[in-house]
């Protein structure tokens, strides 16, 4: 007798659907012809985690996937052929591949972080529609340059800061906006720290991985197969700018949304931080930021637990505060929440309501209008940590004017906006 696994192992094996349908599938009232279809460029642990998201709805279909390791494809593919009741999945071996593809209407990119521009800004402008996993990238010319691709084709965009998709964070923000806090005075946001990570001893490149492709635009480095751990590649600097982009861009998003401030930012920057010592990730292992505002309250971001600052984000007003972080809400009195004028939705300032972020981006696509964190949000909130990057970098307070993007009168802070050189054949796709 076959096993349920044994049995999708053949049907991944040969492609070919079984003789009867999965009920789930029956139940799908949406006909073949008004299905959104998907192709997934990365397919590992967040690729993997978005694509099970879009596979529960029922009007959308993932035709195909393009990864450079061939497990993280055999997973797509067996999360498919558990849905749809066969693997019929295209496999690409380049992602320039899958946005030509015209079947394919949008793709979802979950990269490593050196590799979100060029596919990004190459997968827009062959007018697909993109639901791209944050951050925006390793740079602000990156950031820009997909804004531009996006402005010139008017495809729908969403940024994968999924918790303006949740109830909590939107319910905290909107007390922030209507001032049931009072002024408000600070908001703070705390995020886990850099790591200590292993040596990463060189290994030899196992088959199912194409090595030279994964690293792709970044510089070369001999191979471990700790790098591809998604915790330690993103604490590698070839790879990532770190956790102040990656973990810092949910919670300054929601800084971003909270404050009133999504069309703008803020006025100067000032960082330090610490450096690992050894080991082979390199990027930063703690923090301390402050940004200043025109017309909106400061910012301080920090590692979590640094200055007495807790993971999320906090909203500090004349009044009191609220503190939001995933599953969780709470005030410094009970009674803000428990206050029936302060339930989410019914103050004056009512933001946009999501109740799931892969499910906004597809209604977004058929109505034809912006996502929650269309193009524009996100990259005002990117913009955050990259100021933060710069800082760094810096080793000194920036002045920044939100409204052209750049350090006024400063060459020195400008420069440190470019994107640093590709390797080999890899450039960012011209717009024109």
């Amino acid at each position: 007798m076959k096993t349920r696994r044994s049995f999708l192992s053949q049907i991944i094996a040969t492609g070919v659907a079984p003789v009867f349908v999965p009920a789930h599938v029956l139940r799908s009232q949406t006909a073949p012809s008004n299905k959104i279809t998907l192709g997934v460029i990365g397919a590992g642990a967040q690729g993997t985690h978005d694509m099970r998201a879009f596979l529960n709805h029922d009007d959308v279909r993932v035709t195909a996937v393009f990864d450079v390791n061939r497990k993280n494809i055999e997973r797509a593919q067996q999360a498919v052929a558990e849905r749809y009741g066969s693997a019929d999945l295209k496999v690409m071996s380049d992602f320039r591949e899958l946005n030509r593809d015209k079947s394919i209407d949008a793709v979802l990119m979950a990269l490593p972080v050196h590799w979100h521009s060029i596919p990004a800004t190459d997968a827009i402008l062959n007018g697909k529609h993109i639901y791209h996993e944050k951050p925006m990238g390793m740079s602000m010319q990156e950031s820009k340059h997909v804004r531009a691709a996006v402005k010139k084709t008017g495809v729908v965009f969403q940024f994968g800061t999924q918790q303006r998709s949740d109830l909590k964070f939107r319910w905290a923000c909107e007390l922030a906006q209507n001032g049931r806090l009072g002024k408000l005075k600070e908001i703070q946001v705390g995020v886990p720290g850099g790591k200590i990570g292993p040596d990463f001893p060189e290994q030899p490149v196992p088959e199912h991985v194409d090595w030279d492709r994964w690293v792709g635009p970044a510089p070369m480095t001999s191979f471990n197969m700790d790098k591809l751990k998604r915790d330690n590649h993103e604490n590698i600097t070839n790879f990532s700018l770190g956790m102040i982009s990656c973990w810092g861009i949910h919670h300054l998003d929601i800084a971003q949304w909270g404050n009133g401030t999504d069309d703008t930012g803020p006025v100067s920057v000032e960082a330090e931080a610490t450096y690992p010592d050894k080991g082979g990730c390199d990027a930063v292992l703690t923090w301390k930021v402050r940004m200043e505002y025109a017309n909106a309250a400061p910012i301080t971001f920090v590692n979590e637990k640094n200055m007495d600052i807790g993971h999320g984000t906090r909203f500090i007003g004349e009044n009191g505060w609220v503190h939001v972080l995933r599953g969780n809400i709470k005030a410094s009195d009970d009674t803000i929440l428990r206050d029936p004028a302060n339930k989410e939705g019914t103050m004056p300032i009512k933001l946009i309501a999501s109740l799931e972020h892969t499910r906004n981006f597809v209604d977004a696509i058929k109505n034809k209008q912006r996502a929650i964190c269309d193009i524009e949000t996100a990259v005002r909130s990117d913009t955050l940590p990259q100021l933060t990057a710069m800082a760094l970098k810096a080793r000194r307070k920036l002045v920044w004017d939100p409204q052209s993007e750049s350090f006024p009168n400063d060459e020195a802070a400008n420069a440190l906006m470019n994107a640093r050189p590709f390797r080999g054949e890899w450039k960012l796709p011209e717009i024109g």
